[in-house]
């Protein structure tokens, strides 16, 4: 537990976002722009390619619940072929 030198008011009802990755294999162009710039390390470079042969991007195994949803992967890809969705849990 973290321990604040004032613990805003409404600490309690504060909810981390969840999120779900969604990736269009076609649009992909293998940059890994949205693997270096993941806040949370979600992402990783795969070993599958998609039909113009580029290394797909994957969840991290043990990173399947780690996405806050900051949409930061959706922003940075050239090619819109990422985004993220808010999951309810």
């Amino acid at each position: 537990m973290r321990v604040f030198a004032r613990t805003p008011i409404d600490w309690a009802e504060v909810r981390v976002p969840r999120g779900q990755v969604y990736l269009i294999p076609e649009r992909c162009k293998g940059c890994n722009i949205c693997v270096e710039f993941c806040p949370q390390d979600v992402l990783q470079v795969s070993d599958q390619t998609n039909a113009k042969g580029y290394h797909l991007p994957e969840i991290a195994t043990g990173k399947e619940r780690a996405c806050v949803h900051c949409e930061f992967c959706s922003i940075v890809c050239p090619e819109f072929a990422i985004f993220t969705l808010e999951v309810d849990e």
